[in-house]
């Protein structure tokens, strides 16, 4: 019998939802199919193929339990799962399941294969604790139908072959919890999700005016990094000024990463100003190259929309293991756009999300690096100061009840709002050296 790896105590993140608008157009059209019969491949499951990428949803079926067990020893809590099979080509792969409101109490591992070695991967945990990804209480987005429970979605290259396994967690198992409890059934509804994100953007074919199509495509996949001047001088002020801004760093635009606009809810959201920066840890594993990370922020976007029901991408930027940034959430890089990243301090704040897992692994430095140069930037247009603190009013959360005022750094990690591991405890570390290296590129 193959062991299981426990569930990590603590709880990741991925991002915390909080727009109260609609259903995103579309978001109900992949097909929840049963579970196809092993090794055939679930064609009904997948998206049309107009589509730039596509999402397999399939439904999760009963594992049998050992039927032996000692007299009077309770029955454990049955599994579910799907055997080995193949499927249409993805790279990314979550588990979602009906109600937003529950937490999946268990361990949820997949083991995939590879579509270019043909080998099978050992078991990977997926992150199953959820309690922070989701809209914010009394949002109408949080009681919207379309919004489902989900692990956090797990990055694992090119592969065309997939198991499952989603066991509830023994009685026993947790500090709050005794061997006597009756074990906490797995949420209702659990679908894999298999996550398939599309090719990289293509740059166009040169024309007559080849040098000016392509310097035309290039203004478009990406805003190029300005002086301190340039920066002050697009941001409003005068010549001769010392505003606390720091120059702008390249950003790769959604175009240049391949959003597909069409998942998105077309309506944006603001909120006044920017006050905060939360700094996250995507939890989809540290196994890509610098140039998939296009690819996973696309399968990030899609997971978020198709398979969680957002409005889009939650974050507000990302940063890549080489220090690339990325637009994130739709809506203008200079504006306060509401993001969808931290449970219950949605509002008046943006988040920053570092591709990867840091919970025992230490983040890049190249992707430090970029986290302080993205925020004294964008923070310096809403005057805060990357060293000092401000005071927020949770929405609620596990660690701040609806209405509390807090007093947070500047810059804070996902934890700082939620009880969570996020941003892992690897790259939290680094938050200080990245205040004061935000400060400094400020002018402080």
């Amino acid at each position: 019998m193959r062991a299981f790896i426990a569930s990590s105590l603590g709880v990741t993140c991925a991002a915390a939802l909080a727009l109260p608008l609609a259903a995103p157009a579309g978001a109900a059209s992949d097909t929840h199919a049963h579970p196809a019969t092993a090794g055939s491949v679930p064609a009904e499951a997948s998206e049309p193929a107009a589509l730039p990428g596509s999402t397999q949803s399939l439904a999760l079926s009963p594992l049998s339990t050992a039927s032996a067990r000692a007299p009077g020893e309770r029955a454990p809590a049955a599994g579910q799962g799907l055997a080995e099979r193949d499927v249409h080509p993805f790279s990314m792969v979550g588990v979602v399941w009906d109600d937003v409101n529950t937490e999946l109490h268990g361990t949820a591992q997949v083991r995939t294969r590879s579509t270019g070695t043909g080998r099978w991967s050992g078991w990977q945990d997926l992150e199953t604790h959820n309690a922070e990804h989701a809209a914010d209480p009394g949002t109408a987005e949080r009681a919207s139908s379309a919004v489902r429970g989900s692990t956090a979605p797990l990055w694992v290259g090119a592969s065309d072959g997939v198991e499952v396994r989603v066991d509830p967690e023994a009685p026993g198992s947790s500090v709050t919890r005794d061997a006597s409890a009756t074990p906490v059934p797995l949420p209702a509804g659990l679908h894999l999700e298999l996550v398939d994100p599309g090719e990289d953007p293509q740059e166009p074919p040169a024309t007559g005016a080849a040098g000016a199509d392509r310097a035309a495509a290039r203004s478009a996949t990406a805003l190029p990094a300005l002086s301190r001047s340039a920066t002050e001088a697009a941001a409003g002020y005068a010549p001769g000024a010392k505003p606390y801004i720091g120059p702008r760093p390249r950003i790769i635009t959604r175009k240049g990463w391949g959003a597909d606009e069409k998942i998105r809810e077309k309506a944006f959201a603001y909120t006044k100003t920017v006050k905060a920066a939360f700094v996250h840890h995507s939890a989809t594993g540290n196994n890509y190259t610098c140039s998939q990370a296009p690819s996973v922020l696309r399968g990030i976007y899609r997971y978020h929309v198709k398979s969680n029901g957002w409005r889009d991408i939650g974050y507000n930027f990302a940063v890549d293991k080489c220090g690339n940034i990325y637009e994130g959430r739709a809506g203008g890089v200079t504006k306060a756009v509401m993001g969808a990243h931290t449970l219950g301090f949605n509002t008046n704040t943006m988040g920053v999300v570092v591709l990867g897992t840091f919970s025992g692994t230490n983040p890049p430095a190249a992707s430090v690096n970029a986290v302080a140069k993205l925020t004294a930037w964008k923070l310096g247009l809403f005057k805060a100061n990357p060293k000092g603190k401000v005071t927020l009013v949770s929405g609620g959360s596990n660690k701040y009840k609806k209405g509390k005022k807090v007093k947070l750094n500047v810059i804070s990690g996902h934890r700082d709002g939620f009880a969570t591991e996020c941003p892992g405890a690897r790259l939290y570390k680094k938050l200080g050296t990245t205040r004061t290296s935000s400060a400094k590129l400020q002018g402080r």
